[in-house]
């Protein structure tokens, strides 16, 4: 069976503008683009645009907005659940690949790829390696830890100290599914008891996470924020830094040395201010920060994105509610980007970070049939997600209002 998208506009998932064109899709894989094909079955995509299928390269799944009060109250199971609602969420966006930055263990991610629920592929982190006192320790003054991603048997304690340390819960991840290493290289927003300012890790211990990882065949995202993080991480090879707040021009200029990838997340500080206004109780230290960092880390990004660093598009969706993914992308083009640049950030930039660009991100001949037929054109980022005709993967609809 040969499917026909017929009729519309491409956007190829290159950065170019879109044009006219068919694509031809048979056993799950492009096998034509261009003019004047045919097929079995035809997907009249009149008015509409084809792309590639989006990716968001920094979600939780298991999160549903981050409250630490309630996380206390709710039973260990049940976040799993939660996940298959933010699943399918997302799918319905267009996004058909992510990466689950800390939560999600190899069991949510062989559910999807077995078909058991619907959503799109996942990529794991499984837990995310922090300091003592660091982005990912959960401890309180009053002596108790409440964790963002609390240890089980299949997700392992990640607050280490000192290169061996690094080494064995690098091993323990990679052991646990992880295909890839997130370290918190400075400190962050939601956790309590640090400073986003301050730099985490030094340079030995950076380095161990990155030779082990690499010895799995996999690379290290880096939850990096000050610029002492952030430059720590790239000078040892780590191949993103997921938010990048505090970036200065040494910064800048070193990302640029070494290819490391931006994943700007400029969605973030806003979904944790949105849920203050609603009512959820977050330590005032938090707030404070959430507040502190919000200009700064949008100014960071336009010097970013004038001075030419590679981004990807994430979002992290779970500290905020899923569905609001595809609001980065309007943050993208305010901070500079056109709306082909966004969104190829969000398809092809985003399949060679995660490194499956040989599998899906384009529209071109033998890759993966995701796509997403989007009714329109590109100029208007904005409004996407109301304008999601159908969503593919292997060329059969399984997301949108067509679903």
């Amino acid at each position: 069976m040969r499917t026909l998208f017929a009729h519309g506009q491409v956007f190829d998932g290159t950065g170019s503008p879109a044009a006219t064109a068919d694509v031809v899709v048979e056993d799950g894989r492009i096998v034509g683009v261009g003019t004047g094909l045919d097929g079995d079955e035809v997907v009249d995509c009149t008015g509409a645009t084809v792309l590639p299928g989006l990716v968001d390269c920094h979600v939780h799944l298991l999160f549903s907005g981050v409250h630490p009060l309630k996380a206390l109250q709710t039973p260990f199971s049940y976040p799993y659940f939660e996940a298959v609602r933010n699943l399918r969420t997302t799918l319905d966006l267009g996004i058909t690949t992510v990466r689950d930055a800390g939560g999600a263990d190899l069991g949510v991610k062989e559910a999807v790829a077995a078909g058991l629920v619907p959503g799109p592929r996942v990529l794991i982190a499984v837990s995310m390696l922090s300091q003592t006192g660091g982005h990912g320790d959960g401890w309180y003054p009053s002596g108790c830890s409440v964790p963002l991603v609390a240890p089980h048997p299949g997700r392992p304690n990640t607050v280490v100290d000192g290169p061996e340390e690094v080494r064995r819960a690098v091993r323990e991840l990679v052991r646990a599914g992880a295909d890839v290493i997130k370290a918190a290289t400075s400190g962050g927003v939601l956790s309590a008891r640090d400073d986003p300012r301050h730099g985490h890790f030094r340079d030995e211990e950076v380095a161990m996470m990155v030779a082990e990882a690499e010895a799995a065949g996999i690379s290290v995202m880096a939850h990096a924020q000050a610029s002492d993080g952030i430059k720590t991480a790239v000078r040892n090879g780590v191949r993103s830094i997921e938010h990048g707040i505090y970036l200065d021009d040494e910064a800048i200029e070193l990302m640029l040395d070494w290819g490391t990838w931006l994943v700007p997340t400029l969605a973030a500080p806003r979904a944790v201010l949105d849920q203050a206004d609603a009512g959820v109780p977050y330590p005032a230290a938090v707030l404070e920060k959430a507040r502190m960092v919000l200009e700064v880390h949008t100014e960071s990004v336009r010097r970013a994105i004038a001075a030419g660093v590679t981004v990807a598009m994430g979002t992290d969706s779970g500290v905020g509610p899923h569905g609001g993914n595809l609001t980065e992308l309007r943050l993208l083009v305010e901070c500079g980007m056109t709306p082909e640049q966004a969104l190829h950030a969000a398809t092809g930039s985003a399949c060679e970070l995660l490194d499956v660009a040989a599998d899906r991100g384009t529209v071109a001949e033998g890759q993966r049939a995701d796509l997403l037929v989007l009714d329109g054109g590109l100029a208007d980022v904005g409004t996407l997600a109301e304008r999601v005709r159908g969503v593919y993967q292997d060329g059969v609809l399984v997301g949108g209002p067509a679903r």
